[in-house]
């Protein structure tokens, strides 16, 4: 068989895979609907169970927890009462939103994608990859966003420094996406993992550090540096090279006015602009100052009872607070000075702006309250956790075998179920109680949910802006489909995995912090 034979034959069966995982996939229901069949389900298995007088004991306590159904008198009720308690109370609510508010100002204004062009616009062209993965990487801080703002931009910097304009545009794809859960800087998804995480573990005895947004700040630190040089690497030495074996056009041949936007955004700021950053970057630095003097006074309010700051203190109690004043005001300092925010009534509507945008998760945490909350009132988290710790104690699988057969579930999982919120709370519900009679901290097992929640999610059909980045890949390369998108972003999602994992592994058998006051496994 000549080697073009072997390699038909092996794009016949690739193509065959993925249009059976996008076949898979179209079947599931929206995310809405998704949790309100497992509500349903959860409904009716708590009442058999109930009824069935299942029960269970948590380790370490001589508490008996009996099984509630739903489809009981007490359920009902229960249910009837607290419906709206059980979606405004969603612990994530509290924490995403004003941050939301504080990122919307920060983007609204134009600070954020201004930094992307300054530091774009200012990189030397040997540079050119590497920038593109570190603004890629780190530009989760935009939140989706970013799959937008960024791989035209990082196009149009390599047209213009003489590289191949269709490596930066995957580059950037590949570094937002498959880098999304990570970050050098605390972001609102930190703040709504960190919810949701603290919304399954309030009712667990001994169930180690209390999780905030920047409990899994070293560790994403740490996973976002070398995600950054292993990205550029591969868009310098992989992708770039291919690219231009295949023959692939370094012009646009199809003028597509569809694609419009960012794409056409110049990388030189102006004048104005350049002097925005420059105060908006002084104001950042005066906060700063405030919160660390605030920090270091030896009678500081943000200081425990012992005088310290870890594992609580009100400074950590705090972050939410410190998060907001670090976007929102330089964002009102930049935006005063370029003339986007002009009067004070421009910036409620901006945070408008930025709540619209996140309108859908809004909707969707309605019925993610109500499923949580259900878990944890039923009690049937706690025998899932129970079981399968026994379950995972009973075969040996205890050590971080464990967590990277949980990582690499969380990553098949995200073929199937884009949302991070959507899967960690389905995740959650079961994961985080179980790694916790483990003798896991949250904090980490929510840090291992990371690893598996983004690394493939540039590989599914499933993402919807995978749709939009193959309709800027037609204007150089017309014949691109889906597949095509896919094997040239597999590289870097089987490398970021592994990469990630290795991180994963040094955090755990070295003992390191996963964040302030947040280790490994909890303190007995």
């Amino acid at each position: 068989m000549s080697s073009a034979q072997t390699l038909t034959r092996r794009t016949v069966l690739i193509d065959r895979v993925l249009g059976g995982i996008e076949r898979v996939g179209n079947k599931l229901p929206d995310p809405f609907m998704l949790f309100l069949l497992l509500f349903a389900i959860t409904a009716v298995a708590s009442t058999a169970m109930a009824w069935a007088n299942v029960t269970v004991q948590l380790p370490g306590t001589d508490e008996i927890t009996v099984i509630k159904g739903f489809f009981s008198a007490e359920g009902l009720t229960w249910f009837t009462q607290n419906i709206g308690v059980n979606y405004v109370g969603f612990p994530p609510l509290a924490t995403v939103l004003p941050i939301l508010l504080a990122v919307g100002v920060a983007e609204k204004s134009g600070l954020l994608a201004a930094l992307i062009r300054k530091a774009f616009g200012s990189a030397p062209r040997w540079s050119l990859p590497y920038a593109v993965a570190f603004v890629g990487v780190v530009g989760s801080i935009m939140s989706d966003a970013a799959f937008v703002v960024i791989p035209p931009l990082a196009a149009l910097v390599f047209k213009a420094a003489g590289r191949h304009p269709v490596a930066g545009l995957l580059g950037g794809f590949a570094a937002v996406g498959a880098g999304y859960s990570t970050s050098l800087f605390v972001t609102s998804l930190d703040a709504l993992f960190a919810g949701i995480t603290t919304s399954v573990t309030q009712n667990l005895p001994n169930a180690g550090s209390v999780v905030t947004p920047v409990s899994n700040y070293f560790f994403n630190v740490v996973s976002a540096l070398v995600l950054i040089a292993l990205a550029g690497f591969m868009i310098d030495k992989i992708l770039e090279p291919r690219l231009g074996r295949q023959g692939i056009a370094r012009e646009e041949i199809i003028d597509n006015d569809d694609v419009s936007g960012p794409a056409a955004m110049n990388t030189r700021l102006t004048d104005t602009e350049n002097r925005g950053l420059f105060w908006a970057f002084v104001a950042g630095v005066v906060v700063a100052g405030v919160i660390l003097v605030g920090v270091l006074l030896p009678e500081s309010p943000w200081r425990n009872e012992d005088g310290g700051f870890l594992p609580r203190s009100p400074l950590l109690s705090s972050i939410v607070f410190i998060v907001f004043a670090t976007f929102v005001i330089p964002g009102l300092v930049y935006g005063k000075i370029t003339g986007t925010i002009a009067t004070g009534s421009d910036v409620p509507r901006v945070m408008g702006h930025a709540i619209k945008d996140m309108s859908g998760f809004l909707v969707l945490a309605f019925i993610l309250g109500q499923f949580v909350a259900l878990f944890n009132f039923s009690g049937i988290g706690s025998w899932l956790a129970v079981a399968g710790a026994g379950g995972l104690e009973s075969i040996g699988l205890t050590g971080f075998s464990a967590v990277v057969a949980f990582v690499l579930l969380a990553s098949l999982l995200n073929l199937f179920i884009i949302s991070g919120s959507a899967m960690w709370t389905l995740m959650a519900a079961v994961f985080v109680p179980l790694f916790v009679l483990l003798g896991y901290e949250p904090a980490f097992i929510q840090g291992a949910f990371r690893v598996g929640d983004s690394a493939t999610q540039v590989l599914t059909p499933l993402n919807p802006y995978m749709i939009v980045l193959l309709t800027m890949l037609r204007k150089y390369e017309p014949q691109a489909g889906l597949g095509t998108i896919i094997a040239r972003m597999l590289p870097f999602a089987v490398t970021f995995w592994l990469a990630w994992v290795a991180v994963l592994s040094v955090f755990f058998f070295f003992d390191l912090p996963m964040g302030p006051g947040n280790g490994i496994m909890i303190p007995q």
